[in-house]
């Protein structure tokens, strides 16, 4: 069963400032509660091909993996997938401004579990979209209190 888990929110920022901050493996830290540090591979800033590896905490485990950027278009969307794990996932960054101020940020997560983390996808779904929710939220604090 596959897992796909899509979130939005509207942010009272403009798009450059959502797209460079978000889109910014080094923040992911502080916005991602789960994620505890994002690692470059490749030379900063991001572009297609860019290796990030992270470490996060996820339904109580730890968790290594390593994203390669496989689509970018600066201010509009990035694309990073990871073939690791039981669980390989896509995620993807979208952006679209509303007006000059305000910017709907996009976030989606898909993958096809394998083995025993298949039995599991519902659980998964689940928990992605609670935890997709919160950081998203952060987000949306974080940027519209500075």
């Amino acid at each position: 069963m596959a897992v796909d888990v899509t979130t939005t929110s509207v942010i009272e920022r403009p798009i450059g400032v959502v797209s460079q901050y978000s889109g910014d493996p080094a923040n992911a830290p502080e916005w991602y509660r789960r994620i505890e540090s994002a690692d470059w591979q490749t030379e900063p800033p991001i572009t297609l091909g860019s290796r990030i590896t992270f470490r996060a905490r996820f339904m109580g485990k730890r968790l290594v993996y390593t994203y390669e950027v496989v689509e970018y278009s600066p201010g509009e969307q990035v694309a990073m997938r990871t073939s690791e794990g039981p669980f390989p996932i896509n995620t993807t960054y979208t952006w679209r401004p509303v007006g000059d101020r305000v910017t709907h940020m996009t976030l989606r997560n898909h993958g096809e579990p394998t083995g025993l983390a298949r039995l599991a996808a519902p659980v998964l779904t689940i928990a992605m979209r609670r935890a997709m929710r919160q950081d998203l939220d952060q987000l949306k604090q974080l940027l519209e209190s500075r």
